[in-house]
């Protein structure tokens, strides 16, 4: 009796020692002008597991341990740290990050604040220069070159053929470049990945098929004589608990380059957070590379998460980089540690400046096709600014069977790796294509927007050795077609009329009512014959106005990117229409992304002014 009485309480000081050990702190948020600030996000900084956001009156709760730093992070916002002192009532106001990626620390019952880091700190090669400004550390990011597609005629091209696309790295780097006050370079900007960022509200998929194909036509805004079609793609989510195992590589960068505050730190922290969404039945090794490659983490299971950190936490930047080896060994190890029927999967995070080895795009596509074949998928997250190099990135995933994604912040890291978890390492579909019919009776000519490094030959769409892009778990696609009616007086000819046969071909009128015929083809994860299906849209305009939310808030997006681009096809949109459909069109926006996407609107209006570099 007295045994269990002890016992007892232990138990009871324990537990009375660990409750005293955290505390409920509390307060509110206000934005720049003192309002209170929804959906802010407030975690604590050395274990970012601890989380919450701020309500709609800008308040919030949360449990935390003793001395903690509390950050508080919204997109385009400075974020805000603040160490937990004497007082449980913790109110912070939030001010916009338009100039340099700075971070502030507070505390909490002080007034002293200083600087953790700056744009000089992250370039300190580049700031020692006389007359140094933050555009000169700009000058080795690397983008392929986008050539706009225009106008089809129906007549001579009545097929549209295509490759899906969920990246979403322009969009997170197209930020990164405004809330540093800088316009994006033009190349930078790719129009598909800024409307895919997005969520857009789909039918869930139904029958045999793991996707619903949603279609809406609408007037144009950038040109009322034209019409906008917009088509949306939806894949079946997986809840987590019935997600295949998974056998990841982490593939991490630490040559010198990988040094500044916004590379390698950021990159642990964001690996931090994949790792406490790991389940004992998936496995993690870490390969690292710099001036050579290694391997640091044996393949481990999810439920280590201390050793699997631990490691993550040892790693320090410097050095060369010899990327082409770091590959090879992370794809040796995926192999060693194949799961048959498993998610088998190497994360890269890098800046994607590769210098040592195997350095080519073109000696890197091969390798990844090549693993590809063998049901190894590569996953790529971009850091950094200044030496980046997104069109080497953006092969590698293209290649290699994944998606690619830009991280500039916290909140990013979060979004792709925590709450898209499953669209992000898991694959539903793959070599997943697009054929769009156009009925001549009512489109004489037709232009997708976006895609450009997507399109495929119309003879692609039933070649299954023709490689198309993957769709994961719960993801969205959406793409967007201005459409110029038949019979428009100023339509014109687009060509010369045909020497050798005859093109003027006549429409099928029993098919009057059909606007357009939308065709996808698919292959399973594993699989290596692809299945079809097609949906009819029939004719049937909506004035602009009167269009979903999805539809306007998609069209926004598209004319912010053609601004961006300073595109010959923009109309005459200008930012402050573009603000106005956007706002419009805000719908449900729980985690503030559409609402952000406003206010880089207009900060690019007040940019738009200054040249690009």
């Amino acid at each position: 009796m007295m045994k269990n009485l002890i016992t007892i309480l232990t138990l009871l000081l324990i537990t009375s020692a660990a409750i005293a050990q955290t505390r409920t702190i509390s307060g509110l948020v206000t934005d720049e002008n003192g309002k209170p600030f929804q959906y802010v996000n407030v975690f604590v900084e050395s274990n970012t597991s601890v989380f919450t956001t701020t309500d709609s009156n800008g308040k919030y709760s949360i449990t935390v341990p003793e001395k903690s730093v509390l950050v508080f992070a919204f997109i385009g916002y400075k974020a805000q740290k603040v160490r937990v002192g004497v007082s449980d009532s913790v109110n912070v106001r939030m001010e916009p990050d338009m100039v340099t990626l700075q971070e502030v620390v507070t505390v909490a019952y002080g007034a002293n604040r200083h600087k953790l880091s700056t744009a000089s700190d992250m370039y300190p090669a580049v700031a020692s220069r006389p007359g140094w400004s933050y555009y000169d550390a700009m000058d080795r990011e690397d983008y392929s070159r986008i050539r706009e597609s225009g106008f089809r005629s129906v007549a001579h091209n009545p097929l549209s053929t295509f490759s899906i696309d969920v990246d979403n790295a322009a969009y997170s780097n197209i930020r990164r470049f405004l809330n540093m006050g800088q316009m994006p370079p033009a190349d930078a900007v790719r129009i598909e990945e800024m409307i895919n960022y997005f969520t857009y509200d789909y039918p869930e998929p139904s029958g045999k098929h793991p996707f619903s194909v949603y279609t809406e036509v609408a007037t144009c805004p950038w040109n009322n004589k034209n019409m906008l079609l917009h088509i949306g793609l939806k894949g079946k989510k997986i809840d987590k608990g019935e997600l295949p195992p998974s056998n990841l590589v982490f593939l991490i960068d630490v040559s010198g380059s990988m040094e500044s505050p916004n590379k390698l730190p950021l990159l642990k922290s964001a690996f931090r957070m994949l790792v406490n969404e790991l389940r004992p039945s998936d496995k993690v090794a870490i390969v690292v590379y710099a001036g050579a490659s290694g391997v640091v983490l044996e393949s481990t299971p999810g439920n280590k998460k201390e050793i699997i950190l631990s490691s993550l936490d040892r790693l320090q930047a410097g050095g060369s980089t010899a990327g082409g080896a770091g590959l090879r060994l992370a794809y040796k190890v995926a192999q060693a540690n194949f799961i048959k029927e498993g998610n088998n999967r190497i994360i890269l995070a890098t800046d994607g400046d590769f210098n040592v080895g195997v350095t080519s795009n073109a000696e890197l596509e091969r390798m990844v096709e090549t693993e590809r074949e063998r049901g190894i998928f590569i996953t790529v997250l971009g850091f950094g600014m200044g030496n980046y190099k997104d069109s080497r990135l953006e092969t590698i995933a293209n290649k290699g069977n994944g998606n690619y994604a830009y991280i500039d912040n916290i909140q990013e890291a979060r979004k792709v790796l925590v709450q898209e978890f499953g669209g992000t390492l898991f694959t539903i579909a793959k070599d997943v294509k697009f054929q769009i019919e156009f009925n001549p009776l009512h489109v004489y000519s037709y232009r997708l927007i976006g895609y450009e490094n997507r399109l495929l030959n119309d003879e692609d769409f039933n070649d299954d050795r023709k490689d198309a892009g993957e769709m994961g778990s719960g993801h969205t696609v959406t793409a967007l077609y201005e459409l110029v009616p038949a019979g428009l007086a100023d339509s014109g000819s687009l060509v010369d009329p045909l020497k050798y046969q005859d093109s003027n071909r006549q429409p099928v009128r029993s098919l009057k009512d059909e606007l357009v015929t939308v065709k996808l083809r698919y292959k399973d994860p594993d699989g290596t014959d692809s299945r079809m299906f097609e949906e009819v849209v029939i004719r049937g305009e909506r004035n602009f106005e009167q269009s979903s939310s999805d539809l306007r808030f998609s069209a926004a997006i598209a004319a912010f990117g053609m601004m961006l681009r300073g595109s010959e096809n923009k109309g005459d949109i200008t930012y402050d229409t573009i603000i106005e459909m956007a706002s419009g069109a805000r719908g449900k926006d729980p985690d503030g992304y559409r609402a952000e996407f406003i206010r880089l609107v207009s900060a690019a209006a007040g940019l738009s002014v200054r040249p690009r570099y």
